[in-house]
């Protein structure tokens, strides 16, 4: 058996982000790495995911996923190959998805590793396209947004790696009319011209009520939110009767040391009858199996696609994930770790 390392490296929360996270609020320190214990395996990650919902974590605050420990490495989606088994059915060589990333080693019961076939899909889209990112645009739409065919969608931060997804799925199941906001020029044309989007606007070039207004002048049905703040309000503005929000993120926001103001017009959702719902992915495993048999056929034909921001090296991986929350990245942010 190849030696295994002594050592590898990871990332560990020093202190608690004040606002926007800055370098001193994290370390990459060295762990020991050994031979894993019986029942257990051993993995050399390969690419992890850094995502914004990480930042709420990092604050010593109760939600719907536990905050990361002080001084503990952090955690995160990640694709790997076991160097080391010790538990039946896993084996040298094969590629499991799991949720120890931010480190190049992980050592944990195979309860918690997913195994994955390379030769389906590329391995990183095991963390974007067919993984948590895709599935959550995908309970999003289907499940809380309750989608029909041709529904009029507004996808806020459609150059993300949710966003870009729920759009093109609303997209091919019929949507009358797809309109995304994202914060570049580049950005906007790759919506339009790639993804199939009907329209799309840089929310960075003047009021989003206005540029939403004049994307959807018949107003909108369904509202997938990832940003929260103005956009949000813009929907309110511009549903129609009876419409739905989808919210599942609020990326504006995460960084603000003060609670920032709601929509002001909120009177709005009793006069339409509005429906807004957040989304907690877990809730909605029941509907993983359809998210397979239908999304799986539409990526390996195509029709679905998707880009990766990828950024090498784990000692760049802080800097990634500051790159998510700036909307730095066109669809899923991953670390590779394959240098």
């Amino acid at each position: 058996m190849t030696a295994l390392p002594e050592s590898g490296r990871a990332w560990h929360l020093a202190a608690r982000p004040d606002g926007w996270p800055k370098p001193s609020d994290v370390a990459l320190r060295e762990i020991p790495v050994a031979e894993p214990g019986e029942g257990r395996i051993l993995v050399r990650n390969l690419y992890f995911s850094v995502d914004p919902y990480m930042r709420p974590r990092m604050n010593d605050a109760k939600s719907y996923v536990a905050a990361y420990a002080l001084g503990e490495p952090l955690a995160g989606q990640a694709v790997g190959e076991v160097i080391a088994s010790r538990a039946e059915g896993f084996a040298v060589g094969d590629h499991v998805l799991h949720n120890l990333g931010w480190r190049e080693y992980a050592d944990f019961e195979p309860g918690r590793a997913v195994k994955l076939d390379p030769s389906v899909a590329p391995l990183s889209a095991y963390l974007g396209v067919l993984g948590a990112t895709g599935f959550t645009a995908y309970a999003g739409l289907f499940g809380v947004g309750a989608f029909k065919e041709g529904d009029a969608v507004f996808v806020s931060g459609a150059a993300g790696a949710v966003g870009s997804q729920a759009g093109q799925l609303a997209k091919l199941k019929g949507a009358s009319r797809v309109v995304g906001s994202a914060g570049s020029d580049d950005k906007v044309r790759l919506l339009v011209e790639e993804y199939g989007f009907d329209a799309a606007f840089n929310y960075k070039d003047g009021s989003v009520k206005k540029q939403l207004k004049a994307a959807a002048p018949d107003g909108i049905d369904l509202y997938f939110d990832n940003v929260g703040g103005d956009h949000l309000e813009a929907a309110i503005n511009s549903f129609r009767p009876h419409g739905r929000a989808v919210l599942c993120g609020a990326v504006a926001q995460y960084n603000n040391n003060a609670p920032a103001p709601g929509p002001n017009n909120l009177s709005l959702a009793v006069t339409k009858r509005l429906r807004l719902e957040g989304i907690i992915v877990t809730d909605h495993w029941a509907l993983q199996p359809r998210f397979l048999q239908e999304v799986g056929p539409l990526f390996a034909s195509g029709q679905l696609k998707h880009h990766e921001t990828v950024v090498e090296g784990i000692e760049n991986g802080f800097d990634a994930f500051l790159g998510v929350l700036r909307g730095e990245n066109t669809g899923k942010m991953i670390v590779g770790l394959t240098r």
